[in-house]
């Protein structure tokens, strides 16, 4: 939709300003048409034609630098009437051009306006700097003839920005100077007399007394008052904000006409005037589809923030289309608002494109203390319909292979709750275990994501886990692991931006009651809480700070399944150090073992410079065999990152070092990723 500002002289019996500009008008006597009532006489056609009279102009001499002289004083100035023809000058052109070696001479020239204190904000400036033909050719060299044209051209461009913002009767002079001393750039200046700004003397919103009882909030959404500027900005964004209210209080098929100022310059005043045509309130009626391939009109409800009944608000198809984008099942959708017929309802038609629906995705990727790892995965986005996707996924690697089937359900019975169901088989070599393991899990989980950041978001979820595992603990020997787990967990995300926080925090806390059987029946609960802040500091750098506390209640660490003690170290840990290469070790290799008991903390400096950045950090942590991490015990890492900050998230690249390593410990680390660490 398009806004316009409509405006017009106000018609009275009084004249409200003087013609810039009056029509010649030529009249050939007519003797015979006098007094005289004798019968005419015929002209001879054959005589000679008289003699053309002078009309005064002289061919113009094309050797001569262009100018336009100042008008003349009106006695209607004098006398206070507006004006409506302004006029710019060159002040002295034939002094200036006497500067040039010839009067054709391109010179380059700065441009300046003096006099709009106090009358040009932000805008007004920004828009004559980008719609101005003088700063267009700034860097050019032109001759005196062609930048008195651009001074006539900008001189109207400002004429027509004082006027949006209510300065009718405003004077602009255009000068072009001698360079300033230490320049050699030519001086062009404007200097503008705003003059009067004229107000409103009526503002009239006609149609809201059909809205009944939401008059007073639709005229609260059209702010413009008598005594305001007739400032063109301000009335278009109240035509707007009119608009958006009334789309959001139930009127879908609301018209509002371009407003219309008429303008009076003797009093110095203006009338606002403006039509509105509601078009009846409505309430959302039903949902349909023609196509229901991907999903029906039941699934759209679901998803849908409103129900039948509630009042009709554009935001919330707004809402609801960017949610059908969300799901990746499309490549295109419009939502159209229909006329249900009954006079009190409207109904939504969805209209979806279908989006490829299979993926083949893979991964190549190397990692200090990980080695290689090579996945590979295939993925239909929507198998089940509605929302029901399978993905097959493959891992190869140094320490890692793994096989997996996940199914997934977005948008279960609810926008944002998913449903997963995974198997997988996986033997991974780390140097803290050897683990053989088949998992077989589901949970229910409300999530956050790009589009639609949430502040708390939580999971419930269940795991059988069936584990052949050997450690420095036994020696070596394997040991089989049959566990059963509850994990449940709880965000709160006050953050600004899910994959690059600026400011905010974000509290997180999971809670997992296990239950193992090796030889005998035991039960213990691992506990975690996270946390993190971000502050900015100035335009560029933000201060980010992370603590992490974990502990299990209950058992001896030996006991505990090596895959479900905690470790630290990494780049999602301490950086600077192996994958889960903090904590105590133990045995001949001198291999970590893990913990009942963790602690981490990271700090860094987050500075960027356009779409790069470097970050300066300093991590530390520990794991302790007792249920609570021991301070003392602290392994620092620290080094510099940096990041190029894509249009779907920063990517990152950390090189940490140990400040204090153990033995073993790598004397650089390596981390790729997407995303902050945290």
């Amino acid at each position: 939709m398009t806004h316009g500002l409509r405006i017009r002289r106000r018609a009275s019996g009084r004249p409200h300003s003087r013609l810039a500009f009056a029509p010649l008008l030529l009249l050939a006597p007519y003797p015979a048409l006098a007094q005289d009532t004798a019968a005419p006489t015929l002209p001879d056609t054959d005589a000679p034609l008289d003699a053309m009279p002078d009309i005064g102009l002289d061919w113009p001499d094309m050797y001569q630098p262009d100018s336009v002289a100042p008008l003349a004083p009106d006695p209607a100035d004098q006398a206070g009437a507006p004006i409506e023809a302004f006029d710019v000058t060159t002040t002295e052109p034939a002094e200036v051009a006497a500067t040039f070696a010839d009067a054709g001479e391109e010179r380059r020239y700065t441009v300046a306006l003096t006099g709009l204190d106090g009358v040009a904000d932000t805008t007004f400036r920004q828009r004559f700097d980008e719609l101005s033909v003088l700063h267009q050719g700034e860097d050019k060299a032109a001759n005196l003839a062609q930048i008195n044209r651009r001074i006539a051209e900008d001189r109207d461009l400002l004429d027509r920005l004082l006027r949006a913002k209510g300065y009718y009767a405003a004077r602009v002079r255009g000068n072009v100077a001698a360079p300033v001393p230490g320049s050699d750039r030519l001086l062009v200046s404007f200097t503008i007399t705003p003059g009067t700004r004229y107000l409103l003397s009526s503002v009239d919103v006609t149609g809201l007394a059909e809205t009944g009882e939401r008059e007073a909030t639709l005229r609260a959404a059209f702010p413009p008052k008598v005594g305001d500027p007739v400032d063109a900005d301000a009335i278009i964004a109240a035509q707007v904000q009119l608009e958006t209210a009334l789309s959001e209080n139930g009127f879908p098929f609301a018209r509002v006409d371009e407003p219309e100022v008429r303008i009076d310059h003797e009093e110095r005043k203006g009338d606002l005037d403006i039509i509105i045509t509601p078009g009846g309130y409505r309430r959302f009626g039903a949902i349909r589809m023609d196509d229901d391939r991907l999903f029906d009109a039941h699934h759209v409800q679901e998803i849908a923030r409103f129900d039948p009944d509630d009042t009709y608000m554009a935001s919330d198809v707004e809402d609801l289309r960017r949610a059908i984008v969300a799901t990746g099942l499309v490549s295109s959708v419009s939502l159209t608002p229909r006329d249900a017929g009954d006079g009190e309802h409207v109904d939504l038609d969805v209209d979806v494109r279908p989006a490829p629906l299979r993926t083949i995705a893979g991964e190549l990727g190397y990692g200090t203390g990980e080695g290689y790892r090579a996945e590979v995965s295939w993925q239909h986005r929507n198998l089940f319909p509605p929302e029901g996707a399978v993905t097959v996924r493959g891992v190869v690697g140094t320490q890692e292979q793994t096989a997996s089937f996940t199914y997934r359900r977005n948008n279960f019975h609810r926008r944002d709750n998913v449903l997963t169901g995974l198997v997988s088989v996986s033997n991974i070599r780390r140097d803290a275990y050897d683990a053989r393991t088949i998992t077989l899990a589901g949970a229910l989980e409300r999530q956050t994501n790009i589009l639609f950041q949430k502040n708390w978001v939580w999971r419930i979820g269940a795991e059988l886990i069936a584990s052949d595992e050997a450690d420095a603990f036994s020696g070596g020997a394997r040991r089989t692991f049959l566990i059963g787990a509850v994990p449940l967990s709880l965000t709160y995300d006050g953050s600004d931006d899910l994959l690059n926080p600026t400011k905010g925090f974000r509290l997180g806390g999971r809670i997992s009651p296990e239950l193992s059987f090796q030889n005998k029946t035991f039960g213990y609960t691992k506990v975690q809480l996270d946390g993190s802040a971000y502050q900015p500091v100035g335009e560029r750098v933000v201060v980010a700070a992370r603590a992490r506390f974990g502990t299990i209640l209950g058992s001896t660490v030996d006991q505990i399944a090596p895959s479900r003690r905690f470790y630290a170290g990494g780049g999602a840990s301490v950086r600077g150090y192996g994958y889960q290469a903090i904590g105590p070790r133990y045995g001949e290799d001198d291999d970590p073992v893990g913990g009942k008991s963790l602690a981490e903390f990271s700090l860094e400096g987050r500075i960027r410079f356009g779409n790069f950045g470097v970050v300066p950090f300093v991590d530390a942590g520990n794991i302790s065999t007792s249920f609570l991490p021991r301070f003392r015990d602290l392994r620092v890492g620290a080094g510099l990152g940096v990041r190029y900050y894509s249009n779907f998230g920063p990517i990152r690249v950390d090189v940490g070092t140990p400040i204090n390593p153990q033995s073993g410990d790598p004397k650089i680390a390596v981390y790729v990723s997407l995303g902050q660490a945290f």
